[in-house]
């Protein structure tokens, strides 16, 4: 499984939440452990959001901890709002196309967990693409498949109607095993997040309380290591981050709803 980490908040550095936390995503791309797999060297890449709507983008199929320029440019951009991903691959071959996050305009995407039927909807998938949406599509990965679905359900109008339209479009699991969903994504203002598993078991994905400069981070495993000072984002939820903590969005009915939301007087430390 892959491992993704996001903030919202002050401008800081990229390396702030990427590569200095004592459980870093730069620390989880070869020590998770919160997933099957401890090592997720398939690729990385991070969007962030500046002056422009359309967020920057950087991606490659080196293993994290393998690229020096990864480092340095976390050092040396600042944002106030970025996603980044450090992919375990299950649908799609290593390359540059198939790594998170995609963007679309002012949105970006990224996603954690597999479609294990993918093969068997992915034509009619496609099919259901408007020509402007299906023109997007550069990689194989279910991944990208299920932003752009969102896309065409209306993302940018409701993404509540979007995400419940495109879990329909996927469908129920089949006997190739359960669907498991964590997605995080933004349109530059507004952070998202939501876990489902057609199981009950959905990948792992945590709200920080209020970091020491006011902003709040997602993280796959928490970015201090401590699990208490960070919230699980409850599953079947689409879910806000903003500064002032996890909000649930009310109207999505993917399963049980949880009152687990962010302690807005907790915090979390990095260092």
């Amino acid at each position: 499984m892959c491992r993704i980490a996001a903030y919202t908040g002050p401008a800081i550095p990229l390396e702030n939440i990427v590569v200095r936390p004592n459980h870093s995503l730069l620390t989880q791309s070869q020590h998770a452990t919160e997933a099957k797999l401890a090592v997720n060297g398939d690729g990385f890449g991070i969007s962030w959001y500046g002056d422009n709507p359309e967020p920057g983008l950087y991606r490659d199929v080196l293993p994290a901890w393998a690229d020096d320029n990864l480092t340095n440019l976390c050092r040396m951009v600042r944002s106030h709002h970025f996603i980044a991903h450090i992919r375990a691959s299950t649908v799609g071959e290593t390359s540059r196309t198939n790594c998170h996050p995609f963007t679309c305009k002012n949105w970006s995407f990224c996603h954690n967990g597999q479609i294990p039927h993918f093969g068997a909807i992915k034509r009619r998938m496609m099919a259901a693409l408007p020509d402007h949406l299906f023109d997007l599509r550069r990689g194989t990965t279910d991944s990208e498949m299920i932003f752009l679905t969102l896309l065409h359900h209306g993302l940018e109008n409701d993404p509540t109607s979007a995400v419940q339209q495109t879990l329909t479009t996927i469908g129920p699991a089949t006997d190739q095993g359960p669907i498991k969903l964590t997605c995080v994504f933004s349109d530059g203002q507004t952070l998202y997040a939501f876990r489902h598993g057609s199981n009950g078991i959905s990948p792992t994905l945590y709200v920080s309380g209020v970091l020491d400069n006011g902003g709040r981070a997602l993280a796959s495993e928490p970015l201090c290591g401590v699990a208490s000072r960070w919230t699980a984002v409850p599953d079947d939820t689409l879910c806000t981050i903003t500064q002032a903590g996890l909000e649930p969005v009310m109207g999505l009915t993917l399963g049980k709803r949880t009152n687990d939301t962010a302690d807005p007087s907790r915090t979390a430390h990095l260092a």
